[in-house]
């Protein structure tokens, strides 16, 4: 793993909009980073030159700016997907009173690969934070994920949501059409009769639509695969 990358796993970045640490990663293949933005808040207009970024929003409201003119914008509520390709321009701000937490996936994981264009804290021309803006993770309640093995599930509550991780390498559950729940690839991919490529690590996508794929194609090895739903119990 890069050196610079593996600063950050231990680490929470203090931002002038909230702070963020990484949650999960697997080498540099993906990182999942926990990001929370203050009400009235938003990230730099940035794109990442080389990684593709994709995002789960668990709690609060969401408006993201899709590239670089302010009238494309959209609002993205608890369980909203977004995937992002390389060098696409992008904004969040937070606009619900709690503010916005949300899980950001990029592939491959490096935190340097960041460019700003516009930023409300003059950090237009500046990099990645580094070790002054950071601090150690001592808070042993912290959440972090651990990767799974194969059949089994790790279960965790993250702000009003619930959690899962797990590793599989096969689908035999019925689709379940009503499920509203979102997924995210943290390993492996599906594939055709051909070997090619259906989906793979660093999409996100509805939990049915992953289940749907699963059924008409097939997994190469395996699957390890983050589920995201709402806290019924709550």
């Amino acid at each position: 793993m890069n050196s610079k990358n593996k600063f950050y796993l231990n680490r929470t970045v203090k931002k002038p909009w909230g702070y963020e640490y990484v949650i999960y990663n697997d080498s540099s293949k993906i990182a999942v980073t926990f990001i929370y933005i203050k009400n009235g808040h938003k990230t730099s207009l940035h794109c990442h030159p080389s990684k593709k970024t994709a995002f789960i929003v668990l709690d609060g409201k969401a408006s993201v700016q899709i590239g670089i003119y302010k009238e494309n914008k959209r609002i993205y509520k608890s369980l909203s997907r977004l995937v992002l390709r390389p060098g696409l321009f992008h904004c969040l701000e937070a606009v619900s009173k709690k503010g916005l937490y949300a899980l950001e996936f990029e592939t491959p994981y490096d935190k340097n690969d960041l460019l700003r264009f516009k930023d409300k804290y003059g950090r237009k021309s500046k990099n990645y934070e580094g070790l002054q803006h950071t601090k150690k993770n001592l808070n042993k309640d912290l959440v972090k994920f651990k990767k799974p093995k194969v059949g089994k599930k790790n279960l965790y509550e993250l702000n009003k949501t619930k959690v899962s991780i797990e590793a599989i390498k096969n689908f035999k559950e019925k689709i379940n059409r009503n499920d509203s729940s979102t997924s995210a690839i943290l390993d492996g991919s599906i594939v055709n009769d051909k070997g090619q490529k259906v989906i793979s690590h660093g999409e996100v996508v509805k939990t049915k639509t992953l289940e749907i794929f699963c059924k008409n194609f097939k997994i190469k090895n395996k699957l390890v695969i983050l589920k995201v739903s709402k806290n019924k119990s709550r």
